[in-house]
């Protein structure tokens, strides 16, 4: 049986931190049972996307990743990747980047996004309305409302002050979330002072509020069953429906979205997220290259 660990972001950190001397959990090959690991460079190797390491504990496990086919008359396929054909130069870019950088420097890379980290913590203990969730082994932070506000409206605000926080809905008992990613370039003072004002805000708004018919439909959606025109009666409930050329009008604030879905069993999220995807990169006749959709290219 095999054991990946998807470490995405901590595997360009952790090793770090604990060469400055902070508690890592134990997660890499030293675990009995771990049988690969994936790490992403473009995030805090801040290489250019499109380039990430798949690194398997031996040559063994690594053998049925690799593709080769000659029994056709045509030149024999070997390919590494699902993506086969691909540019490299992102390659080069995180090539050239991991070189510049080098290892002292994402030693002091990571040394400042943890001392942010840290800072962000101490400035949510005395920021009322927001709860941490748990204390951070890395670089992300996650934070609950603590009932005088909600995090969707939070993040709204946020957003409208040029911050950008994804709200996670809530799951098995958990309350919905505001997950916050820090880097080494992150103004933490900066994003402290947008919280607040993000909390006031909301505060003043109060929770988003859902129509009782609307929450009624959406829990009576069947995921299995769902159909255009299920998704289009909601679409049209919150506002989304009837946009130019018959395309959708995306809202400026996804608070009350958001919401809705969070009152949603997963299986119906993902079945909604989907049909959404799905209606929003269809062609609509006459719209051009935007698709004829209304309101911007922000298709969040």
């Amino acid at each position: 049986m095999r054991c990946h660990v998807d470490a995405c972001i901590g595997g360009w950190v952790l090793p770090y931190a604990a060469r400055l001397g902070r508690p890592v959990p134990p997660w890499t090959f030293a675990v009995p049972g771990v049988t690969s690991i994936s790490v992403d460079l473009h995030k805090y190797a801040y290489a250019p996307k499109g380039t990430s390491v798949l690194l398997h504990r031996d040559a063994g496990l690594r053998r049925p990743q690799l593709f080769a086919e000659a029994d056709w008359p045509g030149y024999t396929m070997l390919n590494t990747t699902l993506q086969s054909t691909k540019s490299g130069g992102p390659l080069a870019g995180a090539w050239a980047v991991l070189r510049t950088i080098g290892d002292a420097g994402y030693l002091e890379l990571t040394r400042t996004v943890l001392d942010g980290v840290d800072r962000l913590v101490a400035g949510l203990a005395d920021l009322p309305g927001l709860d941490l969730v748990a204390a951070p082994d890395s670089t992300l932070v996650a934070v609950a409302a603590d009932g005088s506000c909600d995090v969707f409206t939070v993040a709204d605000e946020l957003a409208a002050d040029g911050w950008l926080a994804q709200p996670q809905l809530s799951y098995a008992g958990q309350p919905p979330t505001l997950h916050l990613s820090l880097s080494a370039a992150t103004d933490v003072e900066g994003l402290l002072l947008a919280l607040r004002r993000a909390v006031d805000a909301a505060r003043a708004a109060g929770p988003v509020a859902l129509d009782d018919e609307v929450v009624g439909f959406v829990r009576a959606l069947d995921p299995a069953t769902l159909d255009d025109a299920a998704l289009d009666g909601l679409l049209a409930a919150v506002g989304m429906g009837g946009g130019a050329d018959g395309g959708l009008a995306l809202p400026e604030r996804r608070g009350e979205v958001d919401a809705l879905l969070d009152v949603a069993t997963p299986a119906l999220r993902e079945a909604l997220l989907t049909a959404f995807l799905d209606r929003l990169s269809r062609p609509v006749r006459g719209g051009g290259f935007d698709g004829g959709f209304d309101g911007g290219a922000d298709s969040r």
